[in-house]
């Protein structure tokens, strides 16, 4: 598609297919507007063994076949996705975008490039892996969990270790111990804990337990980290590890175009999940606020109908 056609130029693009940007895509397919899906890869959202907060799926639902059937979904209207890079986003002088994308399915083709009145950006974000002792990608692989809000009901009145350390791992050991278990241990991986007396009253106040100590080893059975070895050989088992180390968020795209964003780099969007730069949308993880599948559809659909809004009508 030459980028420089105007007759070719997109009414979205739409850059990841994640929850976010497939539900975008299902709502731009039956506005019956013209749009192209980029996926870069496999979406964190593919990841979750198994959800059972989503609407719907009572018994649960794994990532995989909520992937699998946003896809379909989508595709089932006719949305055209298309394995690929998105390495560089521009302004143009007439207000549209330019894209630069990399082919990364099967049978690699060139590089090609797409304009587009309007961008969606759903390119989520990746999880800071925990520094674990002979066990890479833990967070990856399901031996730590990453989203008690999704999953802490399965995990109530178990023992439960959360890794991360200041007042970011404090609060997410005290949400889980304030709301599913009593038995809620605070792994900092050797990293010292600065917190003030209020913050240590709040560990106090809710049972958290603090270790500070570096883990030296780690006893895997099956699909968990079962038990955690100190390196002073003192050993805590556990029924379910979560990982309070933050996010690392794919917003680059945006913010070297100018959008507005806060310290972590989430975007900062309105009502209609506009970015500050005009033609420009956000959803999904990427997105300053809660990080929660339902909520990033809900972006999507909210952003889908604000594009279909403000383009021409559909031929």
């Amino acid at each position: 598609m030459p980028a420089s056609d105007p007759d070719n130029c997109l009414d979205c693009l739409v850059i990841g297919a994640g929850p976010a940007g497939l539900a975008a895509a299902l709502y731009l397919a039956r506005f019956k507007r013209r749009f192209l899906v980029i996926d870069a890869g496999e979406p964190r959202a593919a990841w979750i063994p198994t959800s059972h907060n989503i609407p719907f799926f009572e018994r649960g639902i794994s990532g995989r076949e909520i992937l699998a059937r946003e896809r379909a979904h989508a595709c089932h209207y006719g949305a055209e996705i298309v394995e690929g890079k998105v390495v560089r986003l521009a302004k143009r002088s007439d207000g549209s975008f330019h894209a630069w994308i990399e082919p990364t399915g099967a049978g690699q083709g060139k590089s090609f490039e797409v304009a587009a009145r309007h961008v969606l950006l759903a390119t989520g974000a990746d999880d800071i892996e925990p520094d674990l002792p002979d066990v890479r990608d833990a967070v990856r692989r399901g031996l730590v969990r990453y989203c008690p809000i999704c999953d802490g009901y399965e995990a109530q009145h178990k023992a439960v270790a959360v890794i991360g350390h200041g007042d970011r791992g404090l609060g997410e050991a005290a949400f889980v111990a304030r709301t599913y278990s009593r038995d809620v241990t605070l792994l900092t991986l050797g990293a010292p804990m600065d917190l003030n007396g209020e913050e240590w009253e709040l560990a106090k106040r809710y049972g958290v337990k603090v270790v500070e100590e570096p883990v030296g080893e780690l006893r895997v059975e099956g699909d968990r980290i079962a038990a955690v070895r100190l390196q002073s050989g003192a050993e805590h088992r556990f029924d379910v590890i979560y990982s309070a180390l933050g996010l690392k968020l794919r917003s680059d795209l945006a913010v070297t175009l100018g959008a507005k964003h806060d310290e972590a780099g989430a975007l900062i969007v309105d009502e209609h999940n506009r970015t500050s730069v005009d033609g420009l949308y956000a959803a999904g993880a990427v997105v300053r606020g809660l990080d929660q599948i339902v909520v990033a559809m809900g972006h999507a659909a909210v952003a889908a109908t604000d594009i279909h809004n403000h383009c021409a009508l559909p031929t």
